[in-house]
């Protein structure tokens, strides 16, 4: 990879001094607030008017530079063969202003050798379109699925100029990039025609982009409709995106061009990403915080699509179905304000893409995790090669119906759909009149009747403990794993008290044990499912073997998981 020759920033003519110290406040005030908002992973205020005066190269004529707080954006993933048909549909032919703008796009994105910007959320690229060239740093935000944060710079060629990026890089970096210099990672190709349409409730760009990504000699084709929003409510966005669905397949997504470009260069799978820990204020209202569950929800899903899709990594499957799990609970939990009929249609849609994907998890877990464990252990038992090779003929079965469903319109709609319901906070129609004051009130009060009530649960069905039988065990899983999402959900409202934190971890304890009953019900179902070689029996009788005296062990320890968390002190009830 060739490194960067960056261009210092120079004096302006007639400028008092050129120390970035010395510059205009106003550059000074935006950076250090947006760094803020990065920092704190909160989206960045509109900045109206921001102009940052930075310093043009001598090599080029004055330029302006401008400050952007963010963009909000989604992309649809769409068959280059079908892109004119999806740029004649009714919405862009009844609703743009004109026939839009032709451009050709390169940009090079660079980093250093260690991936410092990407590993800290940062991309950092340069376009050329014509003779203009436009610098951009972007930064992830965190819990909200469209919204990014990006600042731009003109400059007067391909190399980047990282003085002017500087202002905007978190103060904990700019020493790892002033000592390692920027190289380049990727190129992008893109032919994009850009539309603007404009509806009752917003503006959006809508950009048709093909093209190619490059790293090396490898590429990878880009064939995708950008929705970006120019003005009014993001719901727009959504509008749109249906409105496109109706035309064809149409794959929605948020991971950017940056983010594909580097796992091309490094060869490497799509990332799955556990969930973002929320974030709640105590004093937040019921209508704002079901409104941040539910984006970060949303958040977890759309980021777990990538990898479930490209299938190489078995956490893309795994996270995707914890995201729908905890989708379901987050829904489920809006029912305590009412009946709502879209809540009902969403869970549903929400269960069946997650039933469609769990033969794929049960065989990820049986092939990487459980039987290479117990043939290790059991190195005299035959006929574990034979059963492995029955299992990945199930598991290739299991991720054709996945991938199936995925590819599915059914998913898209659900996907966007569901972004719609969110960002328009569609709960508060169907909420009954005499119930809505309850989503104004503190949602500390909710909590904590709702809290009390699943753990008033889980005891209830862990009465007697160690007399319960491998049933009975089973529904104390489910009361658990349902407490635990609520209390992912509600809890951040307690994170300043210290009971908060013995309780969560006391909890996942008790949830991770009761698991492993759990584990080798699916095990026996799927052995039992199985078409194996017949000299595989002896191998599957040894693994049913294996968990059965497991499970022996494993009482105890629950017991004694049970003792602790039924002695932590609950935090919604209690002040450190």
């Amino acid at each position: 990879m060739l490194k960067s020759d960056a261009t210092p920033a120079r004096k302006t003519p007639g400028a008092p001094d050129g120390n970035p110290a010395a510059k205009d406040n106003k550059r000074t005030q935006v950076a250090a607030g947006f760094l803020r908002q990065i920092e704190e992973g909160e989206e960045p205020a509109q900045v109206e008017g921001a102009v940052i005066d930075q310093t043009p190269s001598q090599d080029a004529p004055p330029a302006p530079t401008r400050s952007t707080a963010g963009e909000i954006e989604l992309k649809l993933i769409v068959d280059a063969g079908r892109m004119a048909h999806f740029n004649a549909a009714p919405v862009i032919a009844a609703h743009a202003r004109n026939k839009g703008a032709r451009k050709h796009l390169k940009s090079v994105y660079y980093d250093t050798p260690e991936r410092a910007l990407r590993r800290n959320g940062l991309s950092l690229r340069v376009r050329q379109s014509g003779a203009r060239f436009v610098q951009t740093v972007k930064t992830e935000i965190a819990d909200d699925p469209l919204r990014r944060g990006e600042w731009e710079a003109r400059v007067p060629s391909l190399a980047p100029d990282l003085a002017l990026a500087m202002p905007f890089i978190p103060e904990k970096l700019r020493s790892s990039l002033e000592a390692h210099p920027l190289e380049a990672v990727f190129t992008a190709d893109v032919h994009r025609h850009a539309r603007m349409i404009d509806l009752p409730t917003g503006t959006v760009e809508v950009a048709f982009d093909q093209g190619e990504l490059k790293a090396g000699d490898r590429s990878l084709p880009v064939s995708e409709i950008e929705l970006e929003l120019k003005g009014g409510s993001a719901s727009t966005i959504y509008e749109v995106a249906l409105l496109l669905a109706e035309q064809g397949a149409v794959k929605p997504s948020i991971r950017s061009k940056s983010a594909r470009g580097f796992d091309l260069a490094a060869d490497l799978p799509p990332a799955a990403r556990r969930p973002r820990k929320l974030r709640l204020d105590p004093s937040v209202t019921l209508d704002e915080a079901f409104a941040t569950i539910l984006r970060s929800c949303f958040l977890h899903l759309l980021q777990s699509l990538p990898a479930a899709e490209d299938g190489r990594n078995p956490e893309g499957v795994h996270q995707l179905r914890v995201s729908l799990r905890r989708l379901r609970s987050a829904l489920d939990l809006m029912r305590s304000v009412g009946a709502l009929k879209d809540l009902d249609a969403l869970r549903s849609e929400a269960k069946w893409l997650a039933q469609e994907l769990s033969a794929a998890r049960d065989w990820d877990v049986f092939r990487l995790e459980t039987l290479p464990t117990i043939a290790k252990a059991c190195p005299a038992v035959a006929g574990f090669d034979a059963l492995g090779r029955a299992a990945a003929r199930s598991q290739s079965d299991a991720y054709r119906r996945a991938h199936h469903a995925l590819d599915d319109r059914r998913c898209a709609v659900f996907l966007i759909g569901l972004g719609h319901w969110i960002e328009t906070r569609g709960w508060r129609n169907d909420v009954a009149a005499e119930d809505l004051g309850q989503l104004a009130e503190p949602a500390v009060n909710f909590a904590q009747r709702i809290l009390s009530e699943q753990y008033a649960k889980v005891l209830k069905r862990g009465r007697r403990f160690k007399s319960l039988t491998i049933e009975q065990l089973h529904r104390v899983r489910l009361a658990t794993k349902r407490l635990r999402y609520l209390g992912e959900f509600l809890l951040p409202l307690y994170e300043d008290r210290k009971s908060t934190r013995r309780f969560s971890r006391r909890l996942a304890g008790l949830q991770e044990e009761l698991g492993a009953f759990n584990d080798m019900a699916v095990t026996a179902s799927l052995l039992a499912r199985l078409d194996a070689e017949p000299d595989s029996a002896i191998a599957a009788a040894a693994i049913a073997g294996w968990q059965a005296r497991a499970s022996v062990g494993v009482q105890p320890v629950l017991q004694g998981t049970w003792r602790d968390f039924t002695g932590a002190r609950v935090p919604w009830a209690s002040q450190d």
